[in-house]
């Protein structure tokens, strides 16, 4: 059961992208990221003043600004660096993740199927594999999702498909396979979201996914060189302000935050643009597609306004496998393996890999 689990989740994590999202290529791209370039530094002009008229709902204004991006900190990762400056226009943000009940009307409006919840299609996944990759099982090679599934007991943190599972029928509405539900966590953030699903949801509502440099902006909440979004203390006075994992990694979570998975909307305090969960609960989309050195290539601009990320994506370790950037960190962050509870903090995940762990939330911009 293990072993079946194992090479699905192999197959899904690392190669199944391949049925939205293709512009990606085999060998690095060198190209500059997206981005505007300018010979001097300048007093800002982006839109940073808040519109008149009505707010939209469930949203609070993030107003542009200048803000330091990435992190040269000692808990940062070396994808996370170097630090350097960027500016960013004024948007609309929505102030919590997007949950179970809105997710659910949204699919009962317009009939949308989830990528976790379709058919796999073997023809259109082994062109992301390696040539000669034997086709799996059809019991095996069924719709589903990842799971966190730890053991009872210790064990070594350099192989994780050692607490994550590919689970048949694990979707949206399903959270851990047959026989789990959602009924009673109408409040709860909606997770096993592709990217494909988080863009159909915020075109749906007129808006769309946030770049990675504004979610880490609205993130920081108008502070900077901080190591965490509150400070430089993970729980100043003994006080946890996000959902992350406590114990020994990853069988022992004991959940000295109050919790030991995701937690309800607004569980913890907002930020200080009003934002709840902007770090941990559970991971979030962005648009950018990812790259480990987007850092380095942006941080050549003088004045790097409002990013977009890279052209393409490309990931060394899995260099067939299309990725957007996610961010934020979730409940399974921890100091002993990844305390990716922090702004600056960024991971890739295959555009097409719905987790039990991620999530997103949406903007809108301002005009």
């Amino acid at each position: 059961m293990r072993f079946c689990a194992s090479l699905i989740f192999l197959l899904s994590i690392s190669f199944l992208s391949c049925q939205t999202d293709k512009a990606t290529q085999n060998e690095a791209p060198t190209e500059t990221p997206t981005a505007t370039e300018e010979t001097q530094l300048q007093t800002s002009v982006l839109t940073s003043t808040k519109p008149d008229g009505e707010v939209p709902k469930g949203m609070v204004w993030i107003p542009g600004g200048q803000f330091i991006m990435g992190s040269d900190h000692e808990t940062a990762t070396e994808v996370e660096g170097p630090a350097y400056s960027v500016e960013v226009s004024g948007f609309w943000m929505d102030t919590h993740e997007v949950t179970n009940a809105e997710f659910r009307e949204f699919v009962e409006a317009t009939g949308y199927i989830t990528v976790s919840e379709r058919p796999i299609d073997w023809e259109e996944m082994k062109k992301q594999l390696p040539p000669g990759t034997p086709k799996p099982a059809d019991e095996v090679l069924q719709p589903g999702s990842l799971i966190f599934d730890p053991p009872n007991h210790a064990i070594p943190l350099h192989d994780y498909s050692q607490w994550w599972s590919w689970k048949i029928g694990a979707n949206w509405r399903h959270p851990k396979g047959p026989g789990s539900s959602i009924e009673g966590k109408d409040n709860f953030p909606v997770t096993h979201i592709a990217y494909e699903d988080a863009q159909a949801y915020a075109k749906w509502t007129g808006k769309r996914l946030p770049t990675e440099a504004e979610y880490e902006f609205a993130a920081q909440g108008g502070t900077t060189g901080q190591a965490f979004a509150w400070g430089d203390e993970l729980t100043p006075s003994g006080k946890y302000l996000a959902n992350f994992f406590q114990g020994d990694f990853p069988h022992n979570n004991v959940g000295t935050d109050g919790f030991t998975s995701a937690a309800p909307i607004k569980s913890f305090p907002p930020n200080a643009y009003g934002l709840y969960d902007i770090i941990g609960n559970v991971w979030e989309w962005s648009s950018d597609w990812y790259r480990p050195d987007t850092h380095a290539q942006q941080s050549k601009i003088t004045v790097c306004r409002n990013p977009t990320g890279p052209e393409q994506s490309y990931d060394p370790q899995e260099p067939l496998t299309p990725k957007r950037v996610i961010k934020g960190g979730s409940y399974l962050c921890s100091n002993q393996y990844c305390s990716n509870y922090r702004p600056s903090a960024r991971m890739a995940t295959a555009v097409d890999s719905g987790q039990e762990h991620l999530g997103f939330r949406c903007v809108k911009d301002a005009g």
